[in-house]
């Protein structure tokens, strides 16, 4: 599956759709086995996975292709797009379908180069942040951290809700998805302030029961969606 080639840059409303319940993934925020952890997920509902491989005990080389490979499989099977942190060359080679980069990592105006019309995230702190990524051709913006993480060492400070309702405030039309911290309780609260979705790490990677936990993120948005 790609959907953001082919035929053209993805539709900002099937755009808001994918961006719903955003699974991020990686060995370092796993408990057990990175693809089982996803496969529970997927049978969840999740609707958009993101590759990230990143901090203490990192795969690098074969062994991050090979996890990457693996875990594009089993969203293959379930039609839900793959995309990767940060590594161009890796979302490349595999054929992924996108890619979703921060402010520290490569410019969004090259990565959309490079990668044609394949999906394009971009993280976003302030409305400058924002207005830029726009311009230089994201699909979506990530938005945070909204509360307190412990699942990024490099997180910057907690913004709250209210950094959805400026930046709509604003006029940011751009699809977004909060991030950091987002609990099945506080998942209403991000969508009300204006979040078209929710990205989840560790409460959905580290549930103890990973299917139910996805289930009840997607029951969660949907509801707020409609």
């Amino acid at each position: 599956m790609n959907d953001g080639g082919g035929s053209g840059r993805i539709e900002a409303a099937r755009m808001r759709q994918l961006l719903r319940t955003y699974l991020v993934i990686g060995s370092t925020n796993c408990c057990i086995e990175p693809l089982r952890v996803l496969e529970e997920a997927l049978a969840g509902g999740v609707t958009l996975v993101q590759f990230r491989e990143k901090g203490p005990g990192a795969l690098t080389g074969a062994p991050l292709r090979e996890l990457a490979v693996q875990l594009q499989g089993a969203c293959r099977q379930r039609g839900v797009p793959f995309l990767v942190n940060d590594d161009v060359e890796l979302a490349l080679a595999i054929g992924a379908d996108g890619v979703h980069v921060g402010q520290e990592d490569e410019a969004a105006v090259r990565v959309r180069a490079r990668i044609g019309d394949r999906i394009l995230g971009v993280s976003a702190h302030t409305l400058a942040e924002a207005e830029a990524a726009v311009r230089h051709g994201a699909d979506y913006l990530g938005i945070g951290p909204i509360y307190p993480t412990a699942s990024k060492a490099d997180a910057k400070a907690p913004q709250g809700p209210g950094i959805l309702r400026e930046l709509r405030a604003c006029g940011i039309a751009l699809p977004l998805v909060g991030i950091g911290g987002i609990t099945i309780e506080s998942a209403g609260e991000i969508i009300r302030a204006g979040a078209d979705g929710i990205a989840v790490i560790s409460a959905i990677t580290q549930a103890a029961d990973v299917r139910e936990a996805a289930t009840r993120f997607v029951a969660g948005s949907i509801a707020e969606s409609s």
